[in-house]
């Protein structure tokens, strides 16, 4: 079982164990229990027989089937509602499903790796979780911190992203500035390293330069760093609110500048032109 908040690797940390493992010549299938409506999921992962249902027009082999002899990732398992984690848990303990719809049962030889961003404990004592599939899961506990108490890895990750990225946009960019890179590693990065990943890619693809400078990291990185934000813990709410009186005038200012053309605000500020509404709408910034 992995715990981390999203955007922490939770997938990659899987496939490391199955790729590194006796079981890396045969499948590894992933599945997102969140993003997979409940009416589906039962299919998705046991698999169905023709004429199931309405639109079951042929068999298909679930994700416990097409997982056999290999690793089946159940990602954000604790979105699960309490019906299909009871189906989940009676098929480990068995080691044997049923496709809806069938009568045979099929036996299966499956390793499972299972991540959620939630507190399971808490979730448990809430009665939205099985406490008898908790611990038939949480066997190997690992725990993903989040990016901010790695602050170290940073500048590892952003020059592999950096490779990544040059290759994929056909750029040569080398570096990144030390001014630069301090706002990143200071940065407290709440979508962890998914965000930052992302970030990466836009400085790539937008910079012409061969090295990223401090002026082309994205407004929100900038203001969160300059006004303390980046280390901001429950008592600073009034920091906080310092920050949106100074990201709202700052906005303001960029905006009148340009006589209040989105399109090229945007463009100074560094963001998107979606973006750039949206922070206007939140903060109320109104024309006068």
């Amino acid at each position: 079982m992995i715990f981390g908040e999203s955007g922490t690797g939770k997938e990659l940390i899987a496939r490391a164990i199955h790729f590194n493992g006796l079981r890396k010549d045969n499948p590894f299938i992933a599945v997102d229990c969140a993003s997979i409506s409940e009416s589906l999921l039962e299919s998705e992962l046991f698999g169905h027989e023709k004429g199931a249902f309405t639109d079951a027009t042929s068999q298909k082999l679930g994700r416990f089937e097409l997982a056999n002899h290999g690793t089946l990732f159940l990602d954000e398992i604790g979105n699960l509602k309490l019906d299909m984690q009871g189906k989940i848990l009676r098929a480990l303990q068995e080691r044997e499903i049923q496709r809806v719809g069938g009568v045979k049962t099929i036996k299966i030889d499956v390793r499972i790796i299972s991540a959620t961003n939630i507190d399971l404990k808490k979730a448990i004592e809430e009665g939205r979780f099985r406490e008898d599939l908790y611990y038939r899961l949480n066997v190997v506990p690992i725990e993903l911190p989040p990016l901010r108490q790695r602050r170290e890895d940073i500048p590892l990750l952003v020059r592999y992203f950096l490779e990544i990225f040059n290759r994929e946009f056909g750029k040569e960019i080398k570096d990144i500035t030390p001014e630069a890179m301090e706002s990143l590693v200071n940065y407290r990065w709440p979508g962890n390293v998914r965000e930052l990943r992302n970030v990466i890619e836009r400085l790539v693809a937008l910079t012409k330069e061969g090295i990223i400078s401090h002026k082309r990291l994205p407004l929100d990185i900038l203001l969160a760093v300059t006004t303390g934000e980046s280390n901001m813990g429950e008592e600073g709410l009034l920091l906080k609110e310092a920050r949106e009186q100074f990201e709202k005038q700052f906005i303001l200012g960029v905006l009148e500048k340009v006589e209040w053309n989105q399109t090229e605000a945007a463009k100074i500020l560094g963001v998107h032109r979606n973006t750039l509404i949206m922070k206007i709408q939140n903060l109320g910034i109104k024309r006068v």
